[in-house]
């Protein structure tokens, strides 16, 4: 696996942490991790880059891992971060891919950063929340007691995510099943039983925290205010897969999108969950990829 991490100074001092897998001379996908998270869990996307036509991109978002915080922001931010991570590697255009916490950010590239930005996927993505929609129906209860408080903020909400910070700060192997309780369904469950995949996923978590909960926090803020962008308005081509096994994102925000969205296409998986829709197609869309730079 040809992988790399560099930390880059951004224009306004702050830093940012930036990871590449894959050969350069490949075409540039550019990857938005979760929520919580941060630019190791590029290294399970290795079937993307493993014969060596695609370059895989990404950041720990502001706040997570060593990436400095950005108080504040909101989602159509990452753009300009995710700019200075391809202007430092001195790639030009580029496809956006983004998981869960990451759709939305995926989202805003191909709203706002085309026709650099060629395409976007979005797996298991939300919704805006300034929609005529019930938000966390069908979630699992972690994430309704996380986003009612997300909605209301102030010191118990803060004091919510410093608790959840602390114990995903200590995931391993043996409890990052555990550590996410209600929020994985039994496709997710599965996909995780191999101990490899288990340890990088929670590597990745555990680095999103190494320096505090701030990128979490962030996150959810970001989702629940006005995103910086109106996704209805993309013309580049939007991918909107989801699975109806979902305790993270379920099946509605995915036909949301795909309805809403003027350039989407839609990919329904049945059976998937919110962490094996990601691992378990990865060759599905390195193909589906390939078609965008054919």
């Amino acid at each position: 696996m040809n992988y790399h991490e560099v930390l880059i100074e951004l224009p306004d001092g702050r830093n940012l942490e930036v990871a590449t897998l894959g050969e350069p001379s490949g075409h540039t996908v550019l990857f938005h991790h979760g929520t919580p998270g941060s630019a190791n869990l590029v290294k399970m996307l290795a079937p993307l880059a493993d014969d060596g036509s695609l370059f895989v991109v990404t950041t720990s978002r502001a706040g997570y891992g060593k990436s400095s915080r950005l108080e504040g922001r909101d989602v159509a931010a990452v753009v300009r971060d995710a700019g200075a991570a391809l202007d430092s590697l001195g790639r030009s255009d580029y496809v956006a891919v983004g998981w869960s916490g990451g759709g939305p950010h995926a989202l805003a590239c191909a709203a706002l950063d085309a026709p650099r930005c060629l395409a976007a996927w979005s797996l298991a993505g939300v919704v805006p929340t300034n929609l005529d929609f019930d938000w966390t129906a069908g979630m699992g209860p972690e994430n309704v007691e996380e986003f009612a408080l997300a909605k209301e903020g102030g010191p118990e909400y803060e004091t919510h995510i410093a608790r959840y910070g602390d114990a995903f700060a200590t995931a391993n192997k043996d409890n990052v099943v555990e550590l996410f309780g209600g929020l994985f369904s039994e496709p997710d469950k599965a996909v995780l039983e191999p101990e490899s995949a288990r340890e990088e996923f929670a590597a990745s978590i555990r680095r999103g925290f190494e320096f505090g909960w701030h990128g979490f926090y962030d996150d959810d803020q970001a989702f629940m205010k006005e995103w910086g962008f109106d996704p209805t308005t993309i013309t580049v081509p939007v991918s909107v897969w989801f699975g109806d096994q979902d305790l993270m994102v379920p099946r509605t925000h995915g036909e949301w999108l795909a309805k809403s969205l003027p350039t989407a296409s839609k990919h329904f998986f049945a059976g998937d969950g919110h962490v094996s829709l990601f691992l378990s197609h990865l060759d599905e869309l390195s193909a589906a990829i390939k078609t965008t730079y054919a």
